[in-house]
């Protein structure tokens, strides 16, 4: 669970080069921890499993998901360095560069299914993949919703999907993975490995869904970005919201959709995290969208 350290600048740094900062934003992240937070702001309670090292870092990072009322009772910490992640967000445009330096991993071995509650849901992503496999397979015997992230190809998670009932993927991992060029052949492809139901995203190029047979696009809400940091983890926020209110694939994309522009608003990967209300009141003002 990285502790995100983020640079407000007027352009990205030409290599050698130095520049001034305009602000620096110090906020929690990781795909999963930031997904239980979101949840927590709508109104669901949520856990977190996973490891940090013994460090001021990994105490702020705890620290902070105390205060969102995350529970933190399976949180194990480790000795040694916390993960952090450093990047630049270029003013404007909200684009943003992250450098992760990821010391700290879970292993099936801290995973104690015996002490962890029944969950409606589990969501993972494609870190410490023999982990999140454990916990998977344990999932669907106690008859949770497995969710799963992976946004960029970095190592083979596809081991996994087999498991997975609700596979909602980045354009930036599906595409290269399944060696296309549109959401609707990726999906074709994924099917393949996946029974359950597939999303593949394309940031302001909407969403794309296949359950049942029957696809489903879902365009991208146009907003003034400030950040684009987890604005995934923010889509999946809002589309696992949709799932345990037990809505259809349309408004789930839909719900998604809104949470990931409202999160863009602000700096950092949650701050723009946005509750129940918040959302409801978006959607009501017939928000723009990219064409």
């Amino acid at each position: 669970m990285p502790l995100d350290f983020l640079f407000s600048v007027n352009h990205y740094p030409k290599a050698g080069s130095k520049i001034d900062g305009l602000g620096l934003c110090i906020q929690g992240g990781g795909p999963v921890p930031n997904v239980m937070v979101g949840l927590r702001r709508l109104g669901h309670r949520t856990a977190l499993i996973t490891a940090v090292a013994d460090d001021l870092i990994g105490q702020m990072g705890v620290d902070e998901l105390r205060e969102e009322k995350v529970d933190d009772r399976f949180i194990v910490t480790k000795r040694g360095t916390s993960d952090t992640a450093a990047g630049f967000v270029e003013q404007g445009s909200g684009r943003r560069t992250m450098v992760l330096n990821r010391i700290i991993h879970v292993t099936p071995a801290d995973i104690n299914t015996s002490r962890y509650p029944i969950p409606r849901l589990i969501h993972l992503d494609g870190r410490d993949l023999d982990a999140c496999i454990k916990l998977a397979r344990w999932g669907k015997k106690v008859g949770a919703i497995i969710t799963f992230d992976i946004g960029s190809q970095r190592n083979d998670v596809s081991p996994i999907f087999p498991l997975v009932d609700q596979l909602v993927v980045s354009d930036g991992y599906a595409f290269p993975f399944t060696k296309t060029k549109s959401a609707r052949q990726a999906i074709r492809k994924l099917r393949q490995y996946c029974p359950g139901t597939i999303v593949v995203t394309e940031g302001i190029k909407g969403s794309t869904g296949l359950e049942d047979g029957r696809y489903v696009f879902q365009p991208a809400f146009r907003v003034k970005n400030i950040d684009t940091t987890g604005a995934g983890d923010a889509f999946h926020t809002g589309y696992i919201y949709g799932l345990l209110n037990k809505f259809d694939l349309s408004y789930r994309l839909l719900f998604g959709a809104a949470v990931a522009a409202l999160k863009c608003t602000k700096m950092g990967a949650r701050a723009g995290i946005p509750t129940r209300r918040e959302v409801q009141q978006f959607l009501k003002k017939d928000p723009p969208i990219y064409a």
